[in-house]
């Protein structure tokens, strides 16, 4: 991180001109707002294949080209004391997240336990940040989402899931939450896209061709994902040697639960395209639960034992060479604390992006550092 040589932009500035961006394109205000708060904490946390660098490419081209709603319109399709199902009618997942989200936890405060299943969605940014809503209120969050095709069953070559996370926070005693966010894919397409920005190949034994072969040009990578002729490997990589089996099920876990619970679309049909290869909607699904810690032996208990075997762990007898042993969320707290003065980081090709919609929307009223 302290060899940081890219230009940072200060919070502020990215999160206004993000959020003027949005309301733009047509955007309420407040879910602007929320939307890029939401790319933002991707940046905070140094997972960057899921912040700026897909603000233009994921949101502002999918809303334009029509196959994302700006208004987003939230239907409650079913709902128990404990349970909902909430229909987005193909507007913002962030926006969706978040009303699936206070929904659970408005629940857990009552009952103990919410979840709720969201349909026709898109894609809602960084899973953490939703299980995160929940580590605040000294719960346990976790959701996940299905996601267009592009894992591969093992001792298969077709991309079939998607990268589907499977995302779990949990309060603890220190000044951030267990966080273990992460894709049941050993590499996330948004990482390859990261790669590809910044002219770097994809690591072998991530990708499968169509022939079997393992692919590593990152830019190829992307369009042939896109045209179905290569997949990532599940979390273990490719085959059984590793224990590729092990993400296959995960990703089918996490499937199963994004579709089955609100009946909708799943696996192939997650493409974008319809039959006659025209793009269209995503119809995504997600599910989000929160659990009080209150209601089981208490929330200062249950943070503190928590952080009694983070660091328990972290104290551990080391490997030969190696200075530090980490507990999922305290890389990406180290980052915030490194980068929380400074700001966002951004590469060559997002700097560019970030002018040309300042440009294309009138937007005159912003000026960036890495301008001079």
């Amino acid at each position: 991180m302290q060899n940081e040589t890219r230009p940072f932009v200060p919070w502020q500035l990215a999160d206004d001109f993000m959020t003027a961006a949005f309301m733009k394109l047509g955007l309420p205000e407040d879910e602007s707002r929320l939307c890029s708060d939401v790319l933002l904490e991707s940046d905070r946390r140094g997972i960057e294949s899921h912040g700026c660098n897909r603000f233009k490419p994921i949101y502002v081209d999918r809303i334009r080209a029509g196959i994302l709603n700006p208004v987003t319109k939230i239907d409650v399709l079913r709902e128990t004391p404990t349970t909902a199902v909430l229909d987005a009618n193909d507007g913002m997942g962030m926006v969706a997240g978040k009303k699936a989200m206070d929904l659970c936890i408005e629940k857990a405060h009552k009952y103990g336990m919410g979840m709720v299943a969201v349909r026709n969605s898109s894609h809602y940014g960084i899973a953490g940040y939703w299980a995160g809503m929940a580590a605040k209120e000294d719960m346990i969050g976790i959701t996940g989402t299905n996601a267009r095709p592009s894992i591969a069953p093992t001792f298969g070559v077709e991309n079939m899931l998607g990268t589907n996370p499977l995302t779990f926070a949990m309060p603890t005693d220190e000044p951030f939450p267990f966080m273990l966010d992460c894709a049941t894919s050993i590499i996330q397409n948004g990482k390859i896209e990261y790669y590809a920005r910044i002219g770097h190949d994809t690591p072998a034994g991530m990708v499968i061709g169509r022939d079997g072969t393992e692919l590593t040009d990152s830019k190829q990578i992307l369009k042939d994902i896109r045209n179905q002729k290569a997949a990532l490997a599940p979390l273990g990589g490719i085959g059984e040697l590793f224990a590729g089996y092990k993400g296959y099920g995960y990703a089918t876990v996490v499937e199963i639960l994004s579709a089955a619970l609100q009946s909708g679309m799943f696996l192939r049909a997650l493409d974008g395209k319809d039959e006659d290869g025209k793009i269209r909607p995503y119809h995504l699904g997600h599910f989000f639960m929160a659990i009080d810690t209150e209601a089981f032996m208490g929330a200062e208990a249950f943070k503190k034992t928590c952080g009694d075997i983070l660091r328990e762990l972290r104290s551990s007898a080391k490997a030969p060479g190696q200075k530090r042993i980490y507990t999922a969320g305290e890389k990406e707290y180290d980052v915030w604390m490194y980068r929380k003065d400074k700001g966002v980081p951004m590469t060559e090709a997002v700097q560019k992006e970030f002018i040309q919609l300042r440009d294309e929307l009138g937007l005159t009223q912003f000026c960036f550092p890495f301008e001079g």
